[in-house]
C-alpha cells in the first residue's frame, strides 16, 4: 500500500534520509523506530506531502503521491506535536477540520472514549498536555480512513488513556487498515505492532517482526534488541 523508493532529504548539510527504500503492504501495524534524528518523522512528512525530498518517490496503492495532495483524503495523520489555535475550543476545532475534510466523521464516539465531554466549551491553551493530547486522537481517528498514520500517539496519556487508544488501535486494524506508528515506549511497540522498522542514521537498518529481531540480536525482549543495535553501532 506504501512503498518508498530512494528517498533521500536533508537540512542544510546534515543529511537526514539517505537512499530510504521500504515497502508497507496494506493491513497491520507498523512501527517505525530509531534514535533521535534517525528520520522517522521527515520520513513519515514525506510519505504526507508535507516534506519535500531531494530524491526518491513515495507511492500510495500503486500510484505516485501527487504535490497537489488530494491522496491524503485517504490517510489521517496525529503530529507528534499539535499546534492548535489556542483561542479555539475543542468543539469549533473538531468543527473545523470536519469542514476542511468535508467527510463524515464519528466524533462521539471517541469523545466519550477518551472522557472529553466536560472539555467541549474550553479553549485549547487552558487544556493540559495530556487533554490536548487525548483531543489530537480525536482529530487523528474520527474520519474512516484506510491509512493511519501516528507520531507518537501516547505523549502525556494516562494509563486509563493509554489502554483505549490500544484497544481502538486494535479495532481499526480488524477493519483491514494500515497503522504506522513511531513512539519511544517500547512496551507499547511490543503490544501492538506485527512488524517494526529500524531506522539508523538516515537508512533502513531492519525490517520485520519483533521474534526476527529477537533472534537477529539475541536478546530477549524489545528493549533489550533496541538497545543492543544502538550499542553495536557506538562502539
Amino acid at each position: 500500500m506504501i512503498k518508498i523508493e530512494n528517498l533521500h532529504k536533508k537540512y542544510g548539510k546534515n543529511k537526514i534520509l539517505t537512499g530510504v527504500d521500504l515497502e508497507i503492504p496494506e493491513k497491520g501495524i507498523f512501527a517505525i523506530l530509531g534514535p533521535n534524528g534517525s528520520g522517522k518523522t521527515t520520513m513519515i512528512k514525506s510519505i504526507l506531502g508535507m516534506v519535500v525530498p531531494e530524491k526518491g518517490k513515495v507511492f500510495i496503492n500503486g500510484k505516485e503521491t501527487h504535490p497537489n495532495g488530494l491522496y491524503r483524503k485517504n490517510l489521517d495523520y496525529l503530529p507528534q506535536i499539535a499546534n492548535f489555535p489556542g483561542n479555539l475550543g475543542v468543539k469549533e476545532l473538531i468543527k473545523m477540520i470536519k469542514d476542511l475534510r468535508g467527510t463524515k466523521a464519528n466524533e462521539d464516539e471517541l469523545i466519550e472514549l477518551f472522557g472529553l465531554q466536560g472539555y467541549l466549551d474550553k479553549k485549547l491553551n487552558n487544556l493540559s498536555g495530556g487533554t490536548k493530547q487525548k483531543v489530537n486522537l480525536v482529530l487523528a481517528f474520527m474520519f474512516d480512513s484506510p491509512i493511519i498514520i501516528l507520531d507518537e500517539p501516547t505523549s502525556g496519556l494516562d494509563p486509563v488513556a493509554m489502554l483505549n487508544l490500544k484497544r481502538l488501535i486494535a479495532k481499526e486494524k480488524a477493519k483491514g487498515k494500515t497503522i504506522l506508528v513511531t513512539s519511544h515506549i517500547m512496551s507499547f511497540v511490543e503490544e501492538i505492532s506485527d512488524e517494526i522498522v529500524f531506522l539508523l542514521e538516515g537508512k533502513i537498518y531492519f525490517k520485520g517482526s519483533i521474534q526476527e529481531l529477537r533472534e537477529k540480536t539475541g536478546e530477549i525482549d524489545l528493549e533489550h534488541a533496541i538497545a543492543h543495535i544502538l550499542t553495536e553501532n557506538n562502539a
